[in-house]
């Protein structure tokens, strides 16, 4: 089953920053964020929550795909209210930040991010 479909429309100047050695996370909002949180996110369209994430479902970032290994227990109150949540590709069993969606699968780089790709948790 869908439990969120959305799809990039950007992201600000400052976004891909953290996909470095040391963070390796993305920090996505909808597209309505206030600019200061723009500045730092991959944003994407308004999309509903259909169900909630799981430990062992699959998100999948522009044809990328991750199982998630953990949720933050902000995480999901943020995505559902705010698109927003930090996707962390630690791989971690336990969840690195309150806001994280920890993620297990290859490395994840600013070239496999584009305009128009699907952001998806099955």
């Amino acid at each position: 089953m869908m439990k969120y479909d959305t799809r990039i429309s950007g992201w600000g100047e400052c976004a891909l920053e953290f996909l470095n050695e040391d963070c390796n996370f993305l920090i996505i909002f909808n597209e309505t964020a206030p600019q200061e949180l723009a500045d730092i996110s991959v944003l994407h369209t308004v999309a509903m929550l259909q169900e909630e994430p799981c430990v062992g479902d699959t998100v999948q970032i522009c044809d990328v795909s991750y199982t998630i290994t953990a949720i933050g227990f902000e995480a999901l109150h943020t995505l559902k209210e705010l698109g927003h949540c930090c996707l962390s590709f630690s791989g971690s069993t336990q969840a690195l930040r309150p806001g994280n969606i920890e993620l297990k699968g290859p490395v994840f780089t600013e070239n496999h991010l584009y305009k128009g790709g699907r952001l998806q948790i099955l």
